[in-house]
């Protein structure tokens, strides 16, 4: 039998040859688990956003083979409710989708503020000039045309999250540093570990000092539109923040929201 390497050819955009290639990794599929372990260490997550499943399945393969948390969505608003629910590291998508393309979930993902700092890929076979360029001015961080081997396109994700690791923690005025990539806020040298909403919270208003967040605003990007939480879960989150860390920076603006404004220590 021949060892899987054998098998890890360049990814075609060829239905056929993808079809061939799924199949013999579900033939080899006991042989391979027990000679090469699926990593089980979560670190990043990735969404995988394309409406052909073979694509999502050959991607989803190797991604996960890498120790990587791996999403899939068949088209883009299936992709914007997961990136809203999920916050993903990383972003895969192709550009010719049904429905919403990639260009367009592109723009959209970009103006939700809790994924402003979400690295976003284009993979496609795409790979005219003008449509390159319309991706970047989309938001996307990098545009890959296929075929493409999936070390290579391992590789280069690889990079694109060391990038994303480095600039994680963000320094503001009043002595905060906020960990993005480990959950942790610093204040004056002392470290404090937040649950997932307070955290994504603060984010939220930090991620642009002075601007005025709408009660709705944070609803909608930290708890999302499809689910119903009470008319003071805001509040109560807030006066835990300033409780634990000790900060006076969120500010309260009578009958619309928050907004968060460092002062210099």
């Amino acid at each position: 039998m021949l060892p899987f390497h054998c098998f890890q050819g360049a990814f075609f955009n060829n239905h056929w040859v993808i079809g061939l290639y799924l199949l013999l990794l579900n033939r080899l599929s006991q042989f391979i688990l027990s000679a090469y372990p699926i990593m089980e260490n979560p670190e990043y997550t990735i969404l995988l956003i394309d409406d052909e499943a073979d694509v999502l399945e050959f991607l989803s393969y190797n991604l996960s083979r890498e120790g990587y948390r791996v999403l899939k969505a068949h088209d883009g608003t299936e992709g914007l409710r997961l990136a809203r629910k999920h916050r993903p590291h990383l972003i895969i998508l192709d550009v010719t989708m049904p429905q919403m393309d990639g260009m367009e979930t592109c723009r959209a993902i970009r103006k939700i503020n809790a994924l402003r700092n979400t690295i976003v890929i284009f993979l496609t076979a795409r790979s005219e000039d003008y449509s390159q360029i319309t991706g970047f001015e989309a938001g996307a961080d990098d545009y890959i045309a296929k075929p493409i081997k999936p070390r290579v396109l391992i590789s280069r994700i690889q990079a694109l999250l060391r990038r994303y690791v480095e600039s994680s923690a963000t320094t503001y005025e009043d002595d905060l540093i906020i960990d993005r990539e480990k959950y942790m806020v610093n204040k004056s040298g002392r470290e404090f570990i937040l649950p997932r909403k307070e955290f994504e919270l603060l984010i939220l208003l930090s991620s642009r000092p002075n601007k005025v967040f709408t009660r709705e605003e944070i609803f909608s990007e930290v708890w999302g539109d499809d689910v119903i939480v009470g008319d003071r879960t805001i509040d109560v989150h807030v006066r835990k923040i300033r409780e634990k860390i000790g900060i006076d920076s969120i500010k309260t603006i009578k009958g619309v929201g928050y907004t968060y404004k460092p002062t210099a220590v």
